[in-house]
């Protein structure tokens, strides 16, 4: 297995690396996906040859920023390993939104497939959990086809269902009413375009959001169409919605099956689709894990422990990707590694598994 090697001053640059009970270490192991080995003042590095390669760029990169200040910021952490992994899945999976030269760069292999799937499918289901990118990712590929003349409009979609609260009537007309419900669709195209431009694109229809139950009747051609939270409908509804798919059109339906608001006696209509059309020519079928999740570091760990629980209830097999890349690691019992000459004793220290 290839390695790589990167020598420290001193024990106290390596305790700065490693972050306060190693929790720098841990998200170092799970954002580059390679083991790290300490011996003596020195890392020792294995993995796939390209992934040793940028493990010792970004180590060593960190490095010098340890030297240089003393100590390794939080901040200056996520900088780096942001910037690796937009180096890592940029090129031809980048997604050019073609507004003031920016691009939005997935973040993990499976956010690279996600996007390979959409460009390569004209309907692509997307199930994965909180913080994975499914939204974010095809609002982006949204736009990237809207600016490139393969549709004539964004349609973003979402059933009004409640998280398990009731808010009663709400004020306002019916876009106000609404509105709660379609937020994170705006917050996604806000975050990728100006206001004034999204302002410009409602306005003029180009873009439209829009409940669920407003879909029937509609045929909507050169159109692509996102259908957000799908977990959340029924098979009727989905049904339903798919068959709006016009000449010329995208269709993108994304969901997280650990978040369902029907009722318990009611199938997802996500859940069912996924299974009747796995098989189906020109239908993309994408499932990320907690391997994909790129908001603060603590949603992984939160997404991990909400699903041991539910395993550990139903009896579950672990989630799509866990095995291979755990968010929650615990250190095994500690080893005696090698020392360098310098040191009297052998460092005795726990290695991460």
């Amino acid at each position: 297995m290839p390695e790589g090697r990167i020598r420290f001053r001193n024990h106290d640059e390596v305790r700065s690396l490693f972050g306060t009970r190693d929790r720098n270490l841990r998200r170092l192991r799970d954002v580059l996906q390679i083991d790290v080995v300490l011996r003596g003042d020195e890392l020792h590095l294995f993995g796939e040859p390209d992934r040793v390669e940028r493990g010792t760029e970004v180590i060593t990169e960190l490095r010098s920023l340890i030297e240089r200040k003393g100590y390794l910021a939080d901040e200056e952490l996520d900088r780096v390993l942001d910037r690796s992994q937009e180096f890592a899945h940029g090129g031809a999976d980048s997604i050019d939104v073609f507004h003031k030269a920016r691009k939005v760069q997935p973040k993990s292999p499976g956010q690279a497939e996600y996007s390979r799937a959409i460009r390569d499918h004209d309907c692509v289901f997307c199930a994965g959990p909180a913080g994975s990118g499914k939204t974010y990712l095809a609002v982006a590929m949204a736009i990237n086809a809207l600016r490139q003349d393969l549709v004539r409009k964004i349609v973003l979609v979402r059933p009004a269902v409640e998280a398990g609260e009731k808010l009663g009537f709400l004020p306002g007309d019916m876009l106000a009413k609404v509105n709660p419900y379609l937020r994170p669709l705006l917050d996604a195209l806000s975050d990728i375009l100006d206001f004034d431009q999204v302002q410009r694109y409602l306005d003029k229809d180009v873009i439209e959001i829009i409940p669920l139950a407003f879909m029937r009747g509609r045929t909507l051609n050169n159109t692509f169409m996102i259908l957000d939270e799908a977990q959340n409908t029924t098979i009727t509804q989905m049904m339903m919605f798919l068959t709006r798919m016009g000449n010329s059109s995208k269709i993108v339906v994304t969901g997280d099956a650990t978040q369902t608001d029907l009722p318990d006696h009611v199938e997802s209509g996500l859940h069912d689709a996924m299974n009747r059309l796995k098989n189906v020519p020109g239908i993309g079928m994408v499932t990320l894990s907690g391997g994909d999740i790129v908001r603060h570091p603590l949603v992984r760990r939160i997404v991990a422990a909400y699903d041991l629980d539910r395993r550990e209830r139903t009896g579950a097999p672990r989630s799509n990707g866990d095995a291979a890349h755990p968010v929650v690691m615990e250190p095994r019992e500690a080893v005696v590694l090698e020392s360098s000459p310098a040191d009297s004793a052998a460092t005795t220290v726990p290695v991460i598994p």
